[in-house]
């Protein structure tokens, strides 16, 4: 292509790129800023190719002056958002969630409400198990945490790479009982309702018949390390799923749409916080709970300390350090 025709065919791109960086310089980005980075990298195509293809010097000079603006603006607001992302983890999440308090605790109440009281039920009347879990299920668990092939060595020690496959494993089956809790909100909040409750009695009655069997050697030092990310995250996620119903159900003065919009900023930002945590229980998971080679002491003690570790996060994070008096 000549140079005449493709200048005409970029220019008004050019002329759009330029305002745009003209509002970032003066700390004013439009609404059309959302669009810069593929514009940036559009830009740096064209130079690429006026360059090649030996365009006019004027012209290789103005898309090289555009660039390195450009290049300035892109890598500046990229390492803004990485900071406001690492602001979030070490402050705004927590203080989220202790601003979101009652709907976390009517999702915690909930949750391990049903898994205490079926645990419990299920313990003393094992049957229970049943209505819950069909009987390949409950054959699967009793295979998965069966002390005598751990002792015999049947379970040894995976390989690293099969520690990679279950993290993913792990990592998808979390995921998506996050999505379906939080989405579930979108019901009014009686899916997100619904899916605590069922994970809840589903942990408990597997928890219960474990316990009952005599399984307790093998199946609460594997769950006691992950489930502190695990169980919070699924909590959250169920917050965040109310919070959406709440807005739908109990407008108030607004329109449901904007309350709906309102609700999902905050909601949005709630599940982000619950997905990381479900990332580090699928890691702990897949890399530390299944090991066979600790003894059943150090995972008690390294479990709690990791709910103690999540239980001040949550509670200290992100207060205003209080001036000397």
């Amino acid at each position: 292509m000549k140079q005449t025709p493709f200048e005409r065919r970029h220019q008004a791109d050019w002329q759009d790129f330029a305002r745009q960086l003209d509002a970032l310089e003066r700390g004013k980005p439009g609404p059309d800023s959302r669009q810069f980075p593929a514009a940036y990298r559009r830009l740096c195509r064209q130079l690429a190719l006026a360059e090649e293809r030996g365009y006019g010097s004027r012209l290789v000079e103005r898309l090289q002056q555009l660039a390195l603006r450009g290049h300035h603006q892109f890598y500046r607001h990229r390492s803004h958002l990485g900071a406001q992302g690492i602001g979030f983890l070490l402050g705004g999440f927590p203080r989220l969630v202790r601003e979101e308090w009652r709907l976390v605790l009517a999702a915690s109440l909930l949750f391990y409400g049903s898994l205490l009281v079926m645990g419990l039920l299920v313990y003393h009347f094992p049957e229970l198990v049943y209505s819950l879990l069909a009987p390949d299920q409950v054959a699967q668990l009793e295979a998965m945490y069966d002390p005598d092939a751990s002792r015999l060595g049947r379970f040894g020690e995976r390989s690293s790479a099969a520690d990679w496959m279950m993290f993913g494993y792990y990592v998808m089956n979390n995921l998506g009982i996050a999505f379906q809790t939080f989405a579930g909100g979108l019901l009014l909040g009686l899916g997100s309702l619904f899916f605590l409750l069922v994970n809840g009695l589903s942990i408990g009655a597997a928890a219960g018949h474990l316990t009952g069997i005599g399984y307790t050697d093998t199946f609460w030092p594997f769950v006691i390390g992950h489930g502190a990310f695990e169980l919070t995250a699924i909590t959250f996620a169920g917050a965040a799923g109310l919070k959406l119903g709440w807005a739908l159900f109990a407008p108030g003065r607004l329109p449901r749409g904007e309350a709906l919009r309102q609700a999902a900023a905050r909601s949005v930002r709630l599940v982000a916080g619950a997905l990381l945590l479900l990332l580090i229980a699928a890691f702990v998971e897949a890399y530390w709970s299944s090991m066979t080679l600790t003894g059943t002491p150090l995972k008690y003690a390294v479990g709690v300390l990791l709910w103690g570790l999540v239980a001040a996060y949550f509670l200290l994070a992100g207060r205003p350090a209080h001036a000397p008096d």
